[in-house]
């Protein structure tokens, strides 16, 4: 696939106020987004995804750095002359004006023939299933319905890339998860390449082709959904995607990308070591998910695992969760999935068990 956006070290300070340091808030972000790629940037508040975003809509300029869309240098370019669009979280509709009027405003500034804008004014307010709603003012409409109205504002221009900046946030969790899904489905179908902004890792798994975390200006890993969360590559992205367990750990020998680490002084465990550099004495963390552990009684006979006595355990459904506290008072979150087999192992508060982690799922990691 060819690239849609590319940022080639892109940095933006803000000014320093009177007594403060400049603020540096993007920091030689560097990203290539392909086209018909459903893109987006995750992480916390502060973290520069927003300033990124409107770098590429036009709204800021960066300090230093290039920016290409479709391979066409546009850094400077004012936003009414870059083929994006952006939808905000607010949705800026207008409220003296009707969802019609609402949608039509963009073309008719750009004095395109009525006739045109009426063909393509119906055809977006069917996309997003409000076709019956065109002659509504945005105080009649729910949010989920102004949401659509804010995209399809968007949309009927057709531009290249359409940015999203939080365009979800407003609305309640179950409305939030239906528009999840709708946004991915109309993505697909119209082949436009989206650009989402978000701090929401559960949204950002549901909907993207790939992710960018970023965090403190800079873009720690870009990815596909499935390996960040499966093979995270620092322990900030570890952290905050999904719940991980974090044990210190010293490593003792590493071979072929895979080093054998000790836990508590006591055990040792066979770990994947990420970037395969870890060195004899190296003092790490090894990171593993909750799901990927197995818990077995004392008397089964296993590898690569830690003792400890459980503290917690809790009946959730679909799966149980287990609170192991090791010898050094370190706690572990065990998620055992239930079978349907009524005979299975089900450990008590007080049970002395063996950890399993499998030294695939168990990584060494950086930071």
């Amino acid at each position: 696939m060819s690239v849609a956006v590319s940022l080639q070290n892109i940095n933006k300070e803000f000014p320093a106020r009177r007594g403060e340091t400049p603020t540096k808030a993007v920091d030689n972000v560097n990203l290539e987004i392909e086209h018909g790629e459903f893109f987006s940037m995750l992480g916390p508040s502060g973290c520069g995804k927003t300033t990124t975003l409107r770098m590429i809509a036009g709204f800021e300029e960066p300090s230093s750095g290039v920016i290409l869309l479709d391979g066409v240098e546009v850094s400077h370019i004012p936003p009414f002359h870059r083929q994006v669009n952006t939808v905000f979280q607010d949705y800026a509709l207008f409220p003296h004006m009707t969802v019609k009027q609402n949608v039509a405003f963009g073309l008719e500034m750009e004095r395109v023939p009525s006739n045109v804008i009426a063909g393509r004014v119906k055809k977006m307010l069917e996309l997003v299933q409000l076709p019956q709603m065109e002659n509504r003012y945005p105080r009649q409409l729910s949010g989920g319905q102004q949401q659509r109205v804010a995209l399809a504002r968007a949309l009927v221009k057709e531009p290249k890339v359409l940015l999203l900046d939080e365009p979800l946030g407003a609305l309640d969790l179950k409305l939030r998860k239906q528009m999840q899904l709708e946004l991915k489905h109309m993505q697909r179908r119209l082949g436009i390449t989206f650009i989402y902004v978000t701090h929401d890792q559960e949204e950002a798994l549901t909907m993207s082709d790939r992710i960018a975390v970023m965090s403190r200006g800079k873009v720690l890993q870009v990815g596909k959904p499935m390996d960040i969360y499966n093979a995270p590559n620092n322990r900030f992205v570890a952290d905050f995607i999904g719940e991980t367990n974090f044990l210190p750990a010293n490593v003792k020998d590493t071979m072929n990308s895979v080093a054998t680490v000790n836990v508590c002084g006591q055990f040792e465990l066979k770990a994947k070591s990420q970037n395969g550099h870890t060195t004899p004495g190296e003092n790490v963390t090894v990171a593993v998910r909750p799901e990927k552990l197995d818990l077995r009684p004392m008397s089964d006979q296993t590898n690569n695992y830690l003792v400890g006595h459980v503290d917690e355990q809790i009946f959730i459904g679909t799966d149980t969760r287990y609170v192991v506290r090791l010898p050094d008072d370190t706690q572990v979150v065990a998620r055992i999935q239930n079978g349907i087999d009524p005979n299975e192992q089900i450990f008590a508060v007080g049970d002395e068990v063996k950890v399993v982690c499998q030294p695939e799922h168990t990584l060494v990691l950086e930071g």
